[in-house]
């Protein structure tokens, strides 16, 4: 078989040579997460240093040893089940359907996790906020690949009974007793030729070779299959007069006075365009919009067809610091939707949708080069 999912970790990949593939000695930037398996995160600056992130600052999410590639010419996909025409079918099989690019931002649902778990005890692996990253992802849609079997466009019941696609990977999963990761969409969804639901092959117009895995362990790129707004505004500090520290449960900075350049991201999964973001330096008694952008030259405007609809929007401002400083950023989408105030009000056992205002407070130090 081309694609295999070892039982151990002794066939792991090369690691960049990056922060991201460093095991983390501080929380004051995002590493390594877990060893085995492999879960990691770029540093703040590194994600927000380009709209499309490059493939080796991609944030690693895995639930097991990684699947093994021996051979592409013989990779294939299985697709059975309660379909008319059950077959394999090779990457050339798919890559002679109608290719379309989508520019897209994956997120974990675990994402700031370890915020979340400051307020009560989470599970989970323990995400600080940068495991997401925005890419453009080409291949077929899935649509197109499962008329390949018999199945229609727009169909929501197969003649058998099928009403959902189950993706199922090759991992050997501890969490999933040593069986393989799974995960589904409604068949109406997936069959939808309007809808941009790909069977991705190619990361960043390159193809993914090492990362093949994903077309059976996802099997696609879902962008419009959540309806419910999901939100993360990041707040990134410019590094050239500030330093980290995190002290008890509020991440904290050390600045000089002056002005401060914030660059934040925001993150939405539902398709809806971003309509501003407010900033607040009185942790939240006044506020005040930031500007907002994607791509560069390219003026963003919120559902319009030159933005990216599934992508992050990113947004910058300046502030004036000379005091002890709470800053406070949250985002309201085209349908008036807000982020929730507080991570209390959204709490549960798994640590998954942090999706609260976020918060960075400032100190004012005398002497800046005592803390570099």
């Amino acid at each position: 078989m081309a694609l295999r999912g070892p039982s151990d970790y002794s066939e792991e990949p090369p690691r960049h040579p990056s922060p991201a593939s460093t095991p983390r000695s501080a929380p004051s930037v995002s590493q390594l997460i877990i060893q085995e398996p492999f879960n990691a995160e770029p540093t703040r600056r590194d994600l927000v240093a380009s709209y499309i992130t490059p493939v080796d600052f991609f944030f690693k999410r895995n639930h097991g040893p990684i699947p093994v590639l021996d051979d592409v010419a013989s990779y294939y996909v299985t697709i059975g089940g309660l379909v008319g025409q059950p077959r394999r079918l090779s990457l050339d099989d798919i890559r002679k359907l109608p290719k379309y690019n989508v520019t897209a931002t994956l997120q974990c649902a675990g994402n700031r996790r370890t915020e979340m778990s400051k307020s009560r005890k989470v599970r989970g692996v323990g995400w600080d906020v940068c495991a997401l990253g925005n890419a453009t992802w080409g291949g077929a849609k899935l649509s197109d690949v499962l008329q390949l079997v018999g199945v229609p466009y727009h169909t929501e019941i197969t003649p058998t009974g099928g009403k959902h696609v189950e993706f199922i990977s090759v991992d050997q999963c501890p969490e999933e007793k040593g069986g393989p990761y799974k995960a589904s969409i409604p068949l109406g969804q997936a069959t939808n030729p309007a809808a941009d639901v790909l069977v991705a092959y190619e990361m960043n117009g390159e193809v993914a070779y090492h990362n093949l895995h994903h077309i059976t362990k996802y099997s696609s790129v879902i962008m419009d299959t959540l309806s419910v707004p999901l939100f993360l505004v990041l707040l990134v500090l410019d590094p050239s007069n500030v330093s980290n520290m995190f002290s008890g449960r509020h991440q904290r900075r050390q600045i000089r006075t002056g002005y401060i350049d914030l660059t934040q991201q925001l993150l939405l999964t539902s398709g809806r365009g971003i309509e501003r973001v407010d900033i607040s330096t009185d942790s939240g008694k006044s506020w005040f919009g930031a500007d907002r952008y994607q791509k560069e030259d390219v003026p963003y405007v919120a559902g319009d067809i030159t933005s990216d609809k599934w992508a992050w929007v990113l947004f910058k401002a300046v502030v004036d610091v000379n005091v002890d400083t709470e800053i406070v950023a949250k985002a309201v989408d085209s349908s008036a939707n807000v982020q929730p105030e507080s991570v209390e009000s959204i709490w549960n056992l798994r640590g998954i949708l942090n999706t609260c205002w976020h918060r960075v407070r400032l100190l004012i130090t005398p002497s800046f080069r005592s803390f570099l």
